[in-house]
């Protein structure tokens, strides 16, 4: 297992090299290395490393590559709770109607010109994560009304029939302020394009807290794997616990999109692949998916910028293109296992 987890480590570390160096202007990885050192601790440049370099890899590459890096980290791991505690292989917080809250705040802000008034820069992050996050908490509390117990297909259910009820306001919004369409539907589409170390030291904290106290529940989501009723006549409060991890994975998933907008299948196709690679004791989970799913945004990234350069695809139509084919899979074997 040591040996599995470092090879990761090392795929990891070698794509973010990857991430800095390739773009419309290459970059020795070992020059990148300089660069960060230089900045880092102060290390001297050596003569053949250009100011311009210098400057492409710091201000521009850098962080965009480690942005991408938390947002992929934060998206899978959100992912891999959502799977757990719902028994769903095709669960996530967007299924949950995560990302069409998100879309909706991000529409009122895009569309209808909305701005807070001590914080105008980032409205648009700030309503975004706010109305994703409201949108899991009407979700849950749907359910609640529903179904007492709660139980995972209740949830699943509300929070599709919501979801589709919140696109149509926003489909109605496009319909209504057609002049903004474009800027909207590349939000959705997601980008990490002109992002810089600002926001990664926004989205940073709150992707390592939410990580970190997600871990803190390994023992109980190992457990609710194997069942609820088996959980409750060992201790666990199911419902205090599946509440607590889900509005905690939405708030990563609406945190992590408010910035770099709507991103698919990261959440979906890392945990699984997980999964397989480190078995399923969440205590390799949860960071192995982070690792894996950094790694596989940055990779998704480094695609969406330089395949059809210079014109720059939105990462989520990449991830898309990956994941797609991905749930087909999942969902046709499930079929195929339980016939």
């Amino acid at each position: 297992m040591k040996t599995k987890i470092a090879i990761a480590v090392c795929v990891s570390v070698v794509a973010i090299l990857l991430g800095i160096a390739i773009g419309s202007v290459n970059i020795p990885p070992m020059s990148v290395l300089h660069i960060i050192g230089h900045n880092v601790f102060g290390f001297e440049l050596p003569e053949h490393v250009t100011p311009a370099h210098a400057a492409i890899v710091w201000n521009l590459r850098l962080p965009r590559a480690v942005l991408a890096f938390i947002a992929g980290a934060a998206l899978s791991v959100s992912g891999a709770v959502m799977q757990s505690v719902l028994r769903n292989p095709l669960a996530s917080s967007y299924t949950l109607g995560v990302s069409s809250g998100a879309s909706l705040g991000a529409a009122l802000v895009i569309f209808m010109g909305v701005a807070l008034p001590f914080l105008p820069m980032l409205t648009l992050p700030i309503l975004g994560f706010v109305f994703g996050l409201a949108t899991i908490l009407i979700v849950m509390a749907i359910a609640r009304q529903l179904d007492v117990r709660m139980e995972n297909h209740t949830i699943i259910l509300a929070g599709m029939v919501f979801a589709l009820f919140i696109n149509a306001i926003t489909t109605l919004m496009f319909a209504l302020f057609r002049e903004n369409a474009q800027r909207m539907i590349f939000w959705q589409m997601g980008s990490f394009s002109m992002r810089d170390w600002q926001t990664v030291y926004i989205l940073a904290p709150v992707a390592l807290i939410g990580i970190f106290f997600i871990s803190r529940f390994k023992w109980e989501l190992d457990v609710m794997t194997f069942g609820e009723e088996q959980a409750q006549t060992i201790g666990v409060n199911i419902r205090r616990v599946k509440l607590t991890l889900l509005i905690t994975a939405a708030a990563l998933t609406g945190s992590t999109i408010a910035f770099v907008g709507v991103i698919g299948f990261v959440d979906l196709v890392a945990p699984h692949i997980v999964r397989k690679i480190f078995g399923s004791a969440h205590r390799h989970v949860i960071p192995m998916s982070a690792v894996l799913g950094g790694t596989f945004m940055v990779l998704a990234d480094l695609a969406a910028r330089t395949v059809t350069s210079p014109v720059e695809l939105p990462v989520g139509a990449v991830t898309a293109l990956i994941g797609a084919p991905f749930f087909a899979y999942i969902y046709f074997n499930k079929r195929k296992e339980r016939a």
